[in-house]
């Protein structure tokens, strides 16, 4: 009886320190973003005929509207911090492409980031908006 005891305190103990997981987190190693933003890579500008380019700026313009402010990506390793204490850790691959390189996340600290596919119109972001 006192070795189930004993199993049943340290299993409590050990389920409630979650803490320890997140301190072990290199944090250095990261581009920690906590406001209302939207991450882009540090490239160089393009043509601005180019159709990538376009929508960029396009979707650029609407966020800046919408309250987003511009965050360049200092590292290939961001940590988005929720208002709610959670953390996502995002690795960014190296760009394969013009789409890759001008890969925009969106971030509302009380929601999860979202990707932004510039193939699209402005209705994703929308839907994260509101």
């Amino acid at each position: 009886m006192r070795s189930i005891l004993i199993l049943l305190t340290s299993t409590l103990l050990f389920s409630c320190n979650q803490s320890g997981e997140r301190d072990s987190t290199n944090r250095a190693a990261y581009d920690i973003i906590t406001e209302k933003s939207y991450v882009t890579r540090n490239i160089k500008p393009g043509n601005p005929d180019d159709s990538v380019f376009q929508r960029k700026q396009q979707m650029e313009n609407y966020l800046q509207r919408h309250g987003f402010t511009k965050h360049i990506a200092a590292k290939d390793s961001l940590l988005f911090h929720r208002t709610n204490a959670q953390e996502v850790l995002i690795d960014l691959p190296a760009p394969q492409d013009a789409w890759g390189a001008n890969t925009i996340i969106v971030f509302d600290p009380a929601k999860n980031p979202l990707f932004i596919n510039l193939h699209k119109d402005t209705t994703q972001v929308e839907h994260y908006i509101k």
